[in-house]
């Protein structure tokens, strides 16, 4: 399969099929032009929602008539199984910012998990619910989400082979929020990828774990 980055939380995914996912995607311009990524004209089949705020959800110019996903489910769309699992976008079980959804997609025998915008540590039995996985897309700007330290936390408890990071600061993001650096300080295996799409497969995971960066394409 396919992943691109595309900004911010929203990736696109195509799967050996030509299935094409995208995850969150935002509003150009939403909170008052913080949002400064370029709108997404990429089509897509189906697309994920972690929740119900501007930068992950607007969905409405998305070309190619997709199926929307979101909330606590469990599905099978085009072969390619989902499963959202209830979470919060804060500490205090959404009084803050509300829930959140976080979304384990199963394709072409590679599980990839996007947390959203995850407020919180995970707990074993979320993690009972996840498994094993993959590639992992966390958010590591904080402020908003999940910060540095946090993160670096869960990558440490769910064991991804593969970590994306998102939800940082960009030269067109106003949010304030971290830049990845701050992530990635002292962190071994690290691939600073100067490209916004990278291809994968189950045969091709690293044998160590890593952290793969990825280029903004709508930046």
């Amino acid at each position: 399969m396919k992943i691109k980055f595309l900004g911010h939380a929203s990736f696109l995914i195509t799967t050996k099929d030509n299935i094409k996912i995208i995850t969150d995607p935002y509003k150009p311009g939403a909170y008052n032009g913080a949002v400064g990524y370029k709108p997404i004209k990429e089509e897509a089949n189906i697309i994920t929602i972690s929740h119900e705020h501007d930068d992950h959800n607007y969905y409405k110019e998305i070309k190619g008539n997709p199926e929307i996903v979101k909330g606590a489910c469990e599905k099978e769309i085009s072969g390619i199984k989902f499963i959202g699992i209830e979470t919060y976008h804060d500490l205090s079980k959404g009084k803050e910012r509300g829930k959140n959804v976080m979304f384990l997609i199963i394709a072409e025998d590679l599980k990839l998990l996007h947390l959203g915008d995850l407020g919180h540590p995970l707990k074993e039995e979320e993690k009972a619910k996840i498994g094993e996985i993959d590639i992992l897309f966390i958010p590591v700007g904080g402020y908003f989400t999940i910060d540095a330290e946090e993160a670096s936390e869960i990558v440490e408890f769910l064991k991804p082979k593969i970590t994306i990071p998102m939800h940082f600061k960009t030269p067109v993001l106003d949010f304030p929020i971290a830049s990845v650096e701050d992530f990635l300080v002292e962190k071994k295996n690290v691939k600073m990828l100067d490209v916004s799409e990278v291809e994968i497969s189950k045969e091709n995971l690293p044998k160590e774990r890593e952290i793969w960066v990825l280029k903004p394409a709508l930046i």
